[in-house]
């Protein structure tokens, strides 16, 4: 019961320290349950692409799941299925290393930590840690063809306002 605690008042931190500090254009909330009542262990979240590069001038939505060993282990973050990328499987979940218990997790990472370090994977891919075998192979030998393919993508999550 202590770890629950622990766990709920962490979440509990990270949506307040996010509401009061967050950057510019990133939004991460909990979703609802059922009940109407907020659901601490289910998020979305939206990333923008960062100004000049293929990704800017739109959001990205992500879910974000907070396991019951949280901040023991760290969240699955995930783009809806499908999602282009060379460091995101085809399920949609991130692979980074800040994300992944055995290379770069602590539990001293935050909310806007993780969500800053996936906004900087979609610009700069990982090579060296490919999760979806079609994006990681143009990224690595056809780059022409893989900024078309993001540049498409980009269009499906544009911000309307821009």
């Amino acid at each position: 019961m202590a770890e629950r605690n622990l766990r709920t008042e962490r979440i509990q931190q990270e949506r307040k320290n996010w509401r009061k500090d967050h950057p510019f254009g990133f939004y991460a909330k909990p979703m609802k349950a059922p009940d109407g009542s907020l659901d601490l262990l289910n998020w979305t979240a939206g990333i923008p692409g960062k100004s000049n590069t293929l990704w800017d001038n739109a959001t990205y939505p992500l879910t974000i799941i907070f396991p019951e060993e949280y901040p023991a282990k760290p969240p699955k973050v995930k783009f809806p299925a499908g999602f282009y990328h060379p460091n995101v499987y085809p399920s949609g979940t991130v692979c980074l290393s800040i994300l992944n218990e055995e290379q770069d997790w602590r539990p001293a990472i935050s909310l806007k930590q993780i969500l800053l370090g996936v906004q900087e994977l979609l610009n700069t891919p990982n090579p060296d840690s490919p999760a979806q075998e079609p994006a990681w192979r143009l990224y690595t030998k056809d780059r022409v063809a893989y900024e078309k393919k993001i540049r498409e993508q980009t269009k499906r999550y544009a911000n309307p306002d821009k």
